[in-house]
């Protein structure tokens, strides 16, 4: 959803909806400036910083999110830099010198291999995080909007963890009106609203846990793809949920097009979950392939297109592409529906095996759920948690949780925590889940 979509939206938010931001109300700024030639020095100064965030905050995609690369608690790292040289460049920026560390540089220390002092920042996050984890979304909440005018000038986490805290706890106007400052504030395009399981209904919903079977495509999408599609669809038939990893394809034929078309119609009935982790990307590949007017092609590519919009509820793309279609080929299209029980997720690097899906909350009784993991190690090799509904984990069961994966990983298994929301993900690193496990925090 673009920031214009917000804006607009905003004509029907109550003034009392959300945290009051300065960036909102106009009132003015803490950081008490008292010139306009102040004013602009302050402004260059929060270009610089959003630079060099921005440049961290690649080298922590490429980190933390690329295969080849580790992800927290990993032990390689790029080589250290001098103290004198983080100094001088951080001078040079006119931002504090944290901000130059490589994200797993922060994580533990060069020689001893042993955590590092954290940051200044930690404690804060830290305490936000257990508060959470112990159910006191209100007092989190409160925390991390108080420190936005602080802390959230240079520092994008606590965003991330208050979009997580809104999402997990169903309060989308909150989520948009502080998703228009964070654009303002990091002059980024702000984060879409998209929970795939609020605390606020995850009572009311199926227990949604277990094995996820999953399949990744790329880079070619041809014929190719149909004994995978054939596996998912059935195993579909005993699973409450599949996921397609389509985010790696940079090239399509018509007769891919077709079967992943296919498979997606099935896929999505049933009342089981359909995840596709790639899904923009994706869309975005199979647009490059068509031309208007070009009406000996074949249909295949367009429907498959208008589907992936539909799954990723662009509305208004959607229509503006079955106008094409119908130039294209005189006739009708399909209607818009926003289909029930299929999310879009952010693409990540390939899953090596089949998903175990977590549940929206992981509290004390979850022996049940710790032997299911267990039985799932039986079979795979790396274990691959999925954390895309994971909204809480309450402490004492986390606790309980990296127990069983210290097991886990002495016997030799591999395990990765993937799309973990940064609140949960700011737990367990705390608890020290790096040290068993590869951590991969969704991204915003």
């Amino acid at each position: 959803m673009g920031i214009f979509s917000f804006l607009k939206k905003k004509k029907d938010v109550p003034v009392d909806s959300g945290p009051a931001t300065r960036l909102r109300t106009g009132e003015p700024s803490r950081l008490g400036l008292d010139n306009e030639a102040e004013r602009a020095r302050q402004r260059e100064i929060a270009r610089a910083t959003a630079a060099k965030i921005d440049a961290i905050e690649s080298a922590m995609a490429f980190d933390i999110f690329n295969p080849p690369e580790p992800a927290w608690g990993s032990p390689a790292r790029r080589p250290a830099r001098t103290e004198a040289q983080i100094g001088a460049a951080a001078r040079d920026a006119d931002t504090l010198p944290l901000l130059e560390l490589a994200t797993t540089e922060l994580l533990t220390d060069e020689a001893s291999g042993e955590p590092a002092a954290a940051p200044q920042v930690a404690p804060l996050i830290e305490e936000i995080a257990i508060l959470f984890a112990n159910g006191q979304l209100q007092l989190a909440g409160q925390m991390l909007v108080d420190s936005l005018a602080d802390l959230g000038l240079r520092e994008r986490a606590v965003w991330w963890m208050l979009f997580d805290l809104y999402q997990a706890g169903g309060q989308q106007d909150a989520f948009e009106n502080i998703a228009i400052d964070y654009a303002s504030r990091f002059e980024t395009s702000p984060p879409a609203w998209n929970p795939l399981n609020p605390l606020a209904q995850a009572g009311a919903e199926p227990a949604r846990t277990g094995i996820t079977p999953t399949e990744s495509f790329g880079p070619l999408l041809d014929a190719a793809i149909a004994p995978q599609l054939q596996r998912l669809c059935e195993l579909a038939a005993t699973s409450p949920a599949v996921r397609l990893e389509v985010g790696a394809v940079h090239a399509v034929t018509a007769d891919g097009c077709a079967r992943l078309l296919t498979a997606l119609t099935v896929l999505r009935g049933g009342g089981r979950e359909l995840i596709v982790a790639g899904a923009a990307e994706l869309a975005e590949t199979v647009r490059a392939s068509i031309a208007i007017g070009a009406r000996d092609a074949s249909e295949a590519p367009w429907l498959l297109l208008l589907e992936l919009l539909q799954l990723l509820n662009r509305e208004k793309d959607f229509e503006e592409t079955a106008m094409d279609y119908c130039v294209t080929y005189e006739l009708s299209p399909p209607s818009f529906e926003a289909h029930a029980n299929v999310a879009a997720a952010a693409v990540q690097a390939p899953s090596r095996s089949d998903r175990f899906m977590l549940p929206a909350v992981i509290d004390g009784a979850a022996a049940p759920l710790f032997d299911a993991i267990d039985a799932y190690a039986e079979q795979y090799q790396p274990l691959v948690l999925d954390c895309a509904r994971l909204a809480r984990v309450d402490y004492n069961a986390a606790a309980a949780l990296l127990k069983r994966l210290r097991v886990l990983a002495a016997s030799g298994k591999i395990i990765e925590l993937r799309d973990i929301n940064h609140l949960v993900a700011a737990l367990f690193r705390l608890m020290g889940y790096g040290e068993v496990a590869r951590l991969f925090p969704h991204k915003y």
